[in-house]
C-alpha cells in the first residue's frame, strides 16, 4: 500500500492556485477586488500579451502596512474576517486569503505599497511564492501589483491557455464587470499600451453603462427600480423589448456589488419579458440586487461567482416584479420610418432585371448565375431595391420589385385571363423550376400514336418534369399554414414543408457550390458597435475569413468594432446583428477546423438570406421551395432540422377513425 505523506507546501500552493487562478482574467479579478475592498476611488489595469507576460493593477486605496507585506502572501492570510461568525455575513469582495498566495506561486510578482500615515512604503519581489527582495521605496498612497510570466513554472496549465487576443478579451470582460458593479470607482484599462476603457467613477450607474456597453445599447435601456420582502432592493437597467440582443452575453447580475451568475435572476428577468420580446432574442440588463449579508452565502465556489440565497423565491419575485413593473409603465415605442411612395409603374422591368429574376434551373444547380451576371443584375436593379435595403437576394425572396399583386387569395387561379394581356414576369421563380400541377385526366384525348384530332379540343397539360430527379407524380400546393408551413398534396400523401428551413438549405447549397464569392458593398456610413470583449476578439481573430464572406471589419478602439463593408444581401442596418450572431456562434461552437468554421458562417448567412416564418410569400415562391423539397434536393437545413413532414392518406383517415 502506498505510503501517505504530507505534500510539500510549494506543491500544495500550486494545487490551490489551480482552483483560484484559471487564467489572466482570474488574476485581474482578484487583484481588482482587493483594490475595491481597500477603498480605492481609481483603479488602473494594464496588460501585455493578453496578461500572460505582464499584468499591472494600481489603486489609490489604503495600502498595506510595511509589517504585513510578507504576511499578505501567505495562504489564508486576510484582513477581511476574524472568526467563523464573520462567514455568516460577508460584506467584502474577498475573504478567503488565498488569492495573493495562489497568484504569487505561479508567477513572478512585485508589490509596491504605501499607507497614508507612512513616509515610505515597501517594495517586494517574489518568484514562485518566495520573497526574493524587500526594500523601502517611495510612492503614492495605495498599492501597485505587477504579475509577470504567469504559469511560467506550471507548463501543464500553460498549454491550455488560448491566444493572446482571447485571453486579453477575457481580462477586458472582467474589468468591465467590475466597472458595472462599482460605478463609484473610476476604472482605466490599458491593453498593449492602448486605452480600451475609462469610466468616470461618478457613482452614476448610467455613466458606467454608457462607458462599458456603448452608446447604442445604453440608449436602449430603461431604468429599473423595485423592492421586495426581507429588505431586498433591485435597481439598475433593462433593455426595451425592441432592443433585445441575440444572446445572453449582455445580462449582468450583481449581488451586494459582486458579479454573479444566477439562474434564479436570469429566469425572473426573462419571465418578465414573456410575450414581449422577439423570438430568439434575449433581454439585456445591468441589475443590482441588494440583500442582507446574512441572507446570501458567497462561500460556494473559489471563483465566488456562484451564491446561494436563503429564499430563492423572494429573489425571483423581487426581480420579476421590478422588471415587469418597469416594462408595463414604459410607453416608448420604436419609431416608424416611412419611405416615399414609388412612382414607377409596377410592370416596368428592364431586360437585365428580367434576366436576373428568371434564373434557370440549370443555373440554380450550378450555384446561381455567373458573378458577372449577378453584378450586372444588381446594377440593373439599382434604385428599384426596397427602401433601406441593399439586398439583391431580397428580390429573390419577393422583397424586391413589386411585379405581382398578391392581395388576392393565394393559390386561386383567375377564371379567364385575357389572352391578349401579357403576363408580368415571374419574380423569384426559375423558368424551369415550377413544379407540376394537378391536371384532370383527359381520357381518349389521344389516339394510339399520340396524335390529336381536331374534335378532341386542346391537349391536356402535360406533367412538368423537365429536371432530372423531379417528382415522379404530379403535386399541388394546397396552401400555407401559419405563414410558415407549405401544405403540398402528392397522390396519396401530403407534406408539411418548413419554408424557412428549406430555403435556408437551398441558399446554403448554392453558397457552397459557388465557393461563395459575394458582391461586396462599401457602406457610405460605416457601422460602429460595441460587442462584448469575447465577441470582439472572435470577430477580429477571424477577420480574414469574414473578409472572404464580404465583411470588412476592424478594431475601432474602446472595445468597439467598425464595419466598412458587408455582403450584398445584408442590409447596413442588419450588419451589427449579423456579426453578433456570427461571433456568438463561433464562441459557442469553438471550432478548430477551418472548413467547419466556413460551413458555420455559410449556414448563418444562408439563414439570414432565407425567407422567414410568418413572412408572406407569393405562390411562385412557395412552389419553388416545394419543388426543391419534393425533388429530393433538400432534406435537412444546415443546422440539422428536417424541412418536411410526410403524412399519408391512410394515417390521416386513422386519425378521423375512417379506417
Amino acid at each position: 500500500m502506498p505510503h501517505i505523506q504530507v505534500l510539500d507546501s510549494h506543491v500544495a500552493d500550486l494545487i490551490a492556485a489551480g482552483e483560484v487562478v484559471e487564467r489572466p482574467a482570474s488574476v485581474v479579478k482578484e487583484l481588482v477586488e482587493n483594490a475595491i475592498d481597500a477603498g480605492s476611488h481609481a483603479v488602473t489595469v494594464e496588460i501585455q500579451r493578453g496578461g500572460m507576460a505582464y499584468i499591472r493593477v494600481t489603486d489609490d486605496g489604503c495600502g498595506i502596512n510595511s509589517a504585513d507585506a510578507e504576511t499578505a502572501f501567505l495562504r489564508h492570510a486576510t484582513s477581511k474576517i476574524r472568526s467563523e461568525y464573520d462567514l455568516e455575513a460577508i460584506g467584502t469582495l474577498g475573504f478567503r486569503g488565498e488569492a495573493l498566495a495562489a497568484i504569487s506561486s505561479v508567477s513572478r510578482m512585485e508589490l509596491l505599497t504605501r499607507t497614508a500615515g507612512s513616509d515610505f512604503g515597501v517594495a517586494l519581489k517574489l518568484e514562485g511564492g518566495v520573497v526574493t527582495s524587500r526594500q523601502e521605496a517611495g510612492g503614492p498612497q495605495g498599492t501597485t501589483m505587477v504579475v509577470r510570466d504567469l504559469f511560467y513554472n506550471t507548463p501543464a496549465r500553460l498549454k491550455y491557455m488560448k491566444k493572446d487576443a482571447a485571453e486579453g478579451a477575457a481580462v477586458f470582460a472582467a474589468v468591465q464587470r467590475e466597472a458595472l458593479a462599482h460605478p463609484e470607482v473610476s476604472f482605466q484599462f490599458l491593453r498593449d499600451g492602448k486605452q480600451d476603457l475609462l469610466t468616470p467613477g461618478d457613482s452614476q450607474l448610467r455613466s458606467a453603462v454608457y462607458a462599458v456597453l456603448g452608446r447604442d445599447l445604453a440608449l436602449g435601456l430603461t431604468p429599473v427600480q423595485g423592492s421586495g420582502e426581507d429588505g431586498i432592493r433591485v435597481e439598475g437597467f433593462a433593455s426595451l423589448p425592441a432592443c433585445c440582443r441575440g444572446s445572453r452575453n449582455y445580462q449582468f447580475f450583481f449581488v451586494n456589488g459582486r458579479f454573479i451568475k444566477s439562474r434564479t435572476m436570469m429566469a425572473a428577468l426573462e419571465e418578465a419579458y414573456k410575450n414581449q420580446h422577439m423570438v430568439g432574442k434575449f433581454p439585456a440588463c445591468v441589475l443590482h440586487l441588494t440583500v442582507r449579508p446574512n441572507s446570501v452565502d458567497v462561500n460556494v465556489h473559489p471563483t465566488k461567482t456562484e451564491v446561494k440565497f436563503v429564499s430563492e423565491r423572494r429573489v425571483f419575485d423581487s426581480v420579476y416584479h421590478a422588471v415587469k413593473g418597469t416594462l408595463e409603465g414604459e410607453v416608448r415605442r420604436p419609431l416608424a420610418v416611412l419611405s416615399a411612395p414609388r412612382t414607377a409603374p409596377h410592370d416596368t422591368v428592364t431586360p437585365n432585371q428580367t434576366a436576373f429574376l428568371r434564373m434557370t434551373a440549370e443555373e440554380y444547380r450550378r450555384g446561381g448565375p455567373p458573378a458577372s451576371s449577378r453584378r450586372e443584375a444588381a446594377l440593373a436593379v439599382g434604385s428599384r431595391r426596397v427602401p433601406g435595403s441593399t439586398r439583391v437576394d431580397r428580390i429573390e425572396q419577393g422583397g424586391g420589385l413589386p411585379l405581382h399583386d398578391f392581395t388576392r387569395p393565394q393559390f386561386q387561379k383567375p377564371e379567364a385571363p385575357p389572352p391578349q394581356e401579357e403576363a408580368p414576369p415571374s419574380v423569384l421563380v426559375p423558368e424551369e423550376a415550377p413544379p407540376a400541377r394537378e391536371v384532370p385526366a383527359a381520357p381518349d384525348a389521344q389516339d394510339k400514336g399520340g396524335a390529336q384530332t381536331p374534335e378532341e379540343g386542346p391537349p391536356a397539360e402535360p406533367e412538368r418534369s423537365p429536371e432530372e430527379g423531379s417528382a415522379p407524380e404530379p403535386w399541388t400546393v394546397r396552401g400555407e399554414l401559419f405563414q410558415t408551413y407549405i401544405l403540398v398534396e402528392q397522390g396519396e400523401r401530403c407534406f408539411f414543408i418548413d419554408k424557412h428551413a428549406a430555403h435556408e438549405r437551398m441558399n446554403f447549397d448554392r453558397l457552397k457550390a459557388q465557393g461563395y464569392t459575394p458582391m461586396v458593398q462599401a457602406l457610405l456610413a460605416p457601422v460602429v458597435f460595441t460587442p462584448t470583449p469575447e465577441e470582439a476578439a472572435s470577430l477580429l481573430q477571424n477577420r480574414e475569413l469574414l473578409a472572404r464572406f464580404g465583411f470588412d471589419c476592424e478594431d475601432f478602439g474602446g472595445g468597439a468594432v467598425i464595419v466598412r463593408a458587408c455582403p450584398d444581401y445584408v442590409d447596413a442596418g442588419e450588419a451589427e446583428a449579423t456579426l453578433l450572431e456570427l461571433a456568438a456562434g463561433l464562441l459557442e461552437e469553438r471550432r478548430t477546423d477551418p472548413q467547419g468554421v466556413r460551413d458555420h458562417l455559410m449556414a448563418t448567412m444562408a439563414c439570414k438570406a432565407a425567407i422567414k416564418g410568418g413572412q408572406r410569400n407569393g405562390p411562385a415562391e412557395l412552389e419553388r421551395v416545394a419543388a426543391a423539397v419534393l425533388a429530393g434536393e433538400v432534406q435537412y437545413c444546415p443546422h440539422g432540422r428536417p424541412v418536411a413532414v410526410e403524412l399519408t392518406r391512410g394515417q390521416l383517415e386513422k386519425l378521423f377513425k375512417r379506417a
